[in-house]
């Protein structure tokens, strides 16, 4: 009798495990669909024509109507008084993409203008938190800790915060319509000082004692040693900064007053002005990038954060 109430327990409770299972992996599904909904959303309807994307969302960017009214223009007889959300397009077109990459210049210029911003901050950011990296593993004085919790103070403030000081700094030395003033702040972050320091600290200090009494410098230490063991989270971090400054906005807008050395995140908040067909495939063609860098270092995104001792 005991082990049939026994059995019954187990069995019990192993059917309350694989339905709490079941119902985290029901929410993570769902939740995964609505995220990424509005990437198919955008990359679909990019194939669209620019008729048909007029008649399904042409309400929502009629600027001479009210928002709350719903009745459709007179003058606009075919476009419904509704949006509707396809996302399979009646007639495949690429009418938007052969406008974009072959007819206007405006976002080949505003993509290169990315390039040009994001790849030197990228790497900037690798050198000097790598070197600021390595100064706070080897020295762990009280003025290197309290340096460094200064460090964590600064990254915790919001971007607006400091973008007041930099646009003051940026006119005291004359960078002002400078791409230098978005690059050589974008340097100096504290978010890649504080990821790769917390994962140098992680390795053993026998390797640096072992190089030392082989007669290694700081210099061999640093770029023999612990720079190739850190290569997860260089990785990871090339990836966080990349996407953080291909989506950057206020900075570019402030710093640089002539729009055509704005890049391609602001060019992005201005198109919808225009034909919105064009909004979906600039959209779509901007999100190849940030992808491509996710998918690339996806795994050492994770491991990197991981062992960095982030939670979010």
């Amino acid at each position: 009798m005991m082990k049939v109430r026994r059995l019954n327990f187990k069995s019990s409770r192993r059917l309350v495990r694989e339905g709490a299972i079941l119902v985290k992996s029901g929410l993570i599904l769902v939740l995964a669909l609505v995220f990424v909904f509005p990437i198919v959303m955008t990359v679909l309807n990019s194939f669209m024509s620019s008729e048909e994307i007029i008649a399904n969302y042409g309400m929502l960017f009629d600027k001479t109507r009210n928002p709350w009214e719903m009745p459709a223009a007179p003058e606009l007889p075919w476009i419904a008084p509704t949006a509707h959300f396809k996302l399979i397009p009646d007639l495949v077109s690429a009418q938007q993409y052969i406008e974009i990459l072959f007819k206007s210049t405006d976002y080949l210029i505003k993509f290169w203008n990315s390039v040009f911003l994001v790849l030197p901050i990228v790497a900037g950011q690798i050198f000097v938190g790598a070197l600021a990296a390595y100064a706070f593993t080897r020295f762990r004085g009280r003025l290197a800790q309290i340096t460094f919790f200064a460090y964590i103070i600064l990254m915790l403030m919001p971007f607006q915060v400091t973008l007041v000081p930099n646009y003051l700094v940026a006119e005291w030395f004359g960078l002002l319509d400078n791409p230098l003033a978005i690059i050589l702040p974008g340097f100096f972050s504290t978010f890649s000082v504080f990821l790769i320091t917390k994962y140098m600290r992680r390795i053993p200090r026998d390797y640096i004692e072992v190089a030392q009494l082989d007669g290694a410098g700081h210099w061999a230490i640093f770029t023999k040693i612990l720079l190739p063991m850190c290569r997860t989270a260089v990785y990871s971090l090339a990836v966080l900064v990349f996407i953080d400054f291909w989506n950057m906005v206020e900075q570019p807008i402030i710093f640089l007053s002539d729009p055509l050395t704005h890049p391609l995140s602001v060019f992005l908040v201005k198109v919808n002005e225009g034909d919105i067909g064009l909004a979906f495939a600039a959209s779509t063609l901007y999100m190849i990038p940030a992808l491509l860098m996710f998918f690339h270092g996806e795994q050492y995104l994770v491991e990197g954060i991981t062992h960095s001792g982030l939670k979010g």
